[in-house]
């Protein structure tokens, strides 16, 4: 237990939380503290484009491995049945209707990249660096939870309500966060080690300085919306906590039914506990335009993202300690 208590604190006083909880700080008490929206557009293209490129140079390293192979089912599988309990638990202990309910378990099945970047990158300060298939991994897991999402919401609709057109798959698929995951993520396949070699100082020297920053703002962001957010009632506060604890422990849990090593089950951990704030809106903005988006942003944003990157990640970690010693 002891173990546990001081893997957790040693991740929790990581300059990355840290940082994140400055911002939120500076939210809550209304500082002018701000980033610019283009400085934080082009921080998070560049901490994409890195964390694909690492990983794709691992995987062309190790190859593709039968534990890579096993981690990326078990993700996929996460991801499109998470959605399911989440959607029963909102529609009995947060009252929701089934068209929100479904949009949100949409969110609560698919991942944040942010999430798994700041674990991803405790792990390594750590000591005790994450599978570099796991990239992948988090790349495969933002589609099915949206699909399951858009299944659960069609008991929802009225008979005449129109199925997903193209454009709903082809933002499902093809939105930009996946495409830059996935593209540099082949790259680094693709080019390995020795061929990265010349940008790989740009893409790792500033890396952790990056995302401190980058936190920073997420930070601000969270607080803002916290104190916008007037349609969250305390049952869906609770369980904004509820469900990434349940589903990080499971994500861990299967990680070492699996085979796969204690960091990398973490990883998967985070990975299942995180929740989209990014590709899935955009989505149910468009094929479910009846459900209120200040929802599920204000659980998922509001309420899931800081407690996870505080409180969850620092848990999860140790408990993927816990269960390899």
């Amino acid at each position: 237990m002891s173990m546990m208590i001081d893997t957790g604190m040693t991740a929790l006083l990581s300059p990355m939380i840290l940082f994140f909880v400055l911002g939120g700080f500076a939210g809550l008490v209304r500082s002018d503290l701000s980033v610019p929206e283009a400085l934080a557009k082009a921080m998070s293209i560049y901490l994409m484009a890195a964390i694909g490129l690492k990983g794709g140079i691992q995987i062309a390293e190790t190859g593709l491995t039968s534990q890579f192979v096993l981690a990326l089912v078990a993700g996929v599988t996460l991801s499109a049945v998470l959605p399911i309990p989440v959607y029963a638990l909102l529609r009995k202990a947060g009252g929701l209707d089934r068209l929100n309910a479904s949009a949100v378990a949409a969110h609560y099945g698919s991942v944040s990249v942010v999430t798994f970047v700041t674990g991803s990158e405790i792990l390594a300060a750590m000591e005790m660096p994450a599978a570099g298939f796991m990239v992948a991994v988090m790349a495969a897991m933002e589609t099915p939870a949206i699909i399951a999402g858009l299944l659960l919401a069609r008991s929802a609709m009225s008979p005449g309500t129109r199925s997903p057109g193209p454009a709903i798959w082809h933002e499902t698929l093809l939105n930009g966060s996946v495409v830059l995951l996935v593209g540099s993520l082949a790259i680094g396949f693709a080019v390995g080690k020795e061929g990265a070699a010349p940008v790989q100082p740009f893409f790792e020297a500033g890396f952790r300085g990056v995302l401190c920053l980058f936190l920073l703002d997420m930070g601000l962001i969270a607080a803002r919306r916290l104190r916008e957010t007037r349609n969250l009632t305390w049952r869906l506060v609770a369980l904004g906590v509820a469900i990434p604890v349940a589903q990080g422990a499971l994500g861990v849990v299967t990680g070492h039914a699996i085979g796969l090593d204690t960091a990398t089950s973490a990883a998967l951990g985070i990975l299942a506990a995180s929740a989209s704030y990014i590709a899935v809106p955009a989505v149910m903005r468009m094929s479910l335009p009846q459900a209120d988006p200040g929802i599920s942003l204000g659980m998922v944003l509001a309420v899931t993202f800081p407690f996870n990157v505080i409180f969850g990640i620092p848990v999860y970690i140790a408990l993927a300690s816990r269960i390899g010693t």
